[in-house]
């Protein structure tokens, strides 16, 4: 497998095309909505890399190497040597056809030999917890599926993902990896604090959470919040999401953080689902704990694959929650260099902040949306 890194800017455009391989099969990329809205870009792409797969969507922020950007496209060229791609998309016209949607992908993905899938989907308009759900009842839980919902910064007006077409909303798209060469890794970590006292959810209907205790949810975050903070949800959640798990099964927990509010229904509406009878506590993080739970998930993803060889090149792509570089701010760059601490030099990375982000469970190894937390995914060919 050959890597090629690539960016365009607003001044310089794309680097000249005959730095550029032509015989890529798959280019990812990401960039914010109102960059990747115009279809001009990815015509340019499309002319670039006649015979590939473009996969991308709109971020709170681009990851490339050490770095973020939030003024740039990133993307990487993919060219393999003995692994086949397969690209699938649908149109989610609302979120309770999330499932529906989840569960055409899988069909159209599933093939004895599939090796893993990567997602990308609507971050605002799609239920990604029933996505990955209706995924994995086509494919299993046995096929990695990674990947993460898109970003639009800290405004939560609208997302976009483009899959062989000029970048809209309301769509889910992933591409299946197929054989026995291509090699995928994968670990997600949070690194959250835990405060306050463990509530139970005691009404909701899929991922709008509606109480907690008997009493409207919408009441007890603004407690916690105050005034000030209170104001301006949805975004100042992202400092303060939850942690939620089975009563009987805690060390299962995943994390969850609030898209949308409605301040007459006192409710909340979160990336994934809320499911009544499980317990819910407030978490809050810190630079060096977030950090260190980032370089945890690289290990985790470069464990999967250290004991195959590999031929030519490496990649990882970052899928971090636009909540924790609102709570890092400027040492977002923390969290970026750990996971490349553990990943090495000669791994090529990039990402994106997103809306939520899907990987297998570290405990139960069962998919799952997550929020808050930094996924990687490591894709190489073995020798």
């Amino acid at each position: 497998m050959r890597v090629h890194l690539l960016s365009w800017k607003k001044e310089s455009g794309w680097p000249a095309t005959a730095s550029l391989p032509r015989d890529a099969q798959l280019v990812f990329y990401f960039g914010t909505r109102l960059d990747l809205e115009p279809a001009e870009r990815f015509a340019e792409l499309r002319a670039i890399f006649p015979d590939a797969h473009l996969l991308g969507c709109s971020t709170g922020g681009q990851i490339r190497n050490d770095e973020v950007f939030d003024d740039e496209i990133a993307a990487v060229a993919l060219s393999f040597d003995a692994t086949r791609l397969r690209l699938a998309f649908e149109e989610v016209p609302s979120a309770d056809r999330s499932l529906a949607c989840g569960k055409a992908i899988g069909k159209k993905l599933a093939a004895p030999d599939l090796a893993g899938i990567f997602v990308l989907s609507d971050g605002l308009n799609i239920n990604g917890s029933e996505l990955v759900a209706g995924i994995t009842s086509i494919v299993g839980n046995s096929i990695p599926l990674t990947g993460g919902m898109a970003g639009d910064g800290d405004r939560f007006k609208a997302t976009v993902v483009g899959a062989d077409f000029p970048a809209r909303g309301h769509v889910a798209a992933a591409v299946g990896f197929y054989g026995s060469a291509v090699q995928i890794g994968h670990g997600s970590a949070g690194g959250w604090d835990q405060f306050g006292p463990r509530r139970r959810i005691t009404r909701s209907v899929g991922n709008v959470l509606y109480e907690l205790d008997g009493e409207p949810a919408l009441d007890l975050y603004e407690r916690y919040l105050g005034e000030e903070d209170s104001k301006g949800l949805p975004s100042t959640a992202l400092f303060f999401p939850l942690r939620v798990y089975e009563p009987d099964r805690p060390d299962h927990d995943i994390v969850r953080t609030i898209l949308a509010v409605d301040r007459e229904a006192r409710s909340m509406t979160f990336a994934g689902d809320m499911p009544e009878g499980w317990v819910a506590q407030l978490m809050r993080g810190n630079f060096d704990g977030l950090s260190a739970g980032a370089a945890h998930a690289a290990r985790q993803s470069q464990g999967m694959t250290a004991k195959h060889k590999h031929t030519g090149d490496e990649l990882a792509l970052l899928v971090s929650c636009i909540g924790r570089r609102l709570v890092m701010g400027q040492n977002s760059v923390d969290e970026i260099e750990a996971a490349g601490g553990e990943l090495g030099d000669n791994v090529t990375r990039i990402g994106f902040y997103s809306y939520g982000e899907i990987s297998p469970h570290s405990v139960s190894g069962i998919c799952q949306l997550h929020n808050q937390t930094m996924t990687i995914t490591t894709i190489s060919e073995a020798a």
